[in-house]
């Protein structure tokens, strides 16, 4: 009986030395599950893990006017529907029309199908039978007299603190009775009321009209 409890003894710690490496491996992943456990903050729900891209109101026939530093009127953005996101503070527009007013100019009109703002209400993307138009100017004591100008393209970008208007789509521009067209889109700078064309450009232009000058 002796001896085969030394055996017993034996065979149970030579068994006992073949699993250790295992005992250790899987004391350390019981302790490296458990420090990741303590050190997971709560879950939370799906609503706060993330923000859904979803309105929070929405106004109709709403309006945005933004102010220059006299207090005037510089920029005034109308909708007939207007759609505030709550992730972005993004503003989606129905039938945008956007007025632009220059101390001494006549008001450039920017009107589309559907437009966004994005959430620092600097840049107004605007879609779909996009069009800038500038009536005739007459003739002051500081700028010459200037024929309509309407453009037209499928979509313009507006960069509202700077003054600019951009694309980078195929354009039409109107000046008078002259028409020009351009492959790469162009600039409009509100501040100067002119168009910088850009691409392939092709069109005719017409002599302005007596009066005009």
């Amino acid at each position: 009986m002796q001896l085969n409890f030394a055996q017993f003894k034996l065979g149970l710690i030579r068994t006992l030395l073949r699993l250790m490496p295992l005992l250790l491996m899987g004391g350390l992943t019981l302790l490296t599950f458990w420090l990741v456990q303590k050190n997971t903050p709560p879950p939370k729900d799906a609503i706060e893990r993330v923000r859904l891209h979803e309105p929070d109101y929405t106004l109709t026939n709403g309006a945005l006017s933004y102010l220059n530093e006299q207090g005037k009127t510089k920029y005034r953005i109308l909708g007939t529907k207007l759609i505030h996101y709550d992730d972005d503070a993004s503003i989606d527009i129905t039938q945008p029309k956007m007025r632009s007013f220059q101390p001494d100019k006549a008001p450039v009109t920017v009107r589309a199908k559907r437009g966004q703002i994005d959430g620092d209400l600097s840049i107004l993307d605007l879609y779909d039978n996009v069009e800038i138009y500038r009536p005739p100017q007459a003739a002051s004591e500081s700028q010459k007299a200037s024929p309509h100008m309407l453009a037209r393209s499928s979509y313009f970008q507006v960069f509202i603190n700077d003054d600019v208007i951009k694309t980078n789509k195929p354009m039409e521009l109107e000046q008078g009775l002259s028409v020009m067209n351009s492959t790469e889109g162009g600039i409009f700078n509100n501040v100067q009321q002119s168009m910088t064309l850009l691409g392939l450009v092709k069109g005719r232009i017409e002599p302005a009209q007596q009066g005009s000058k």
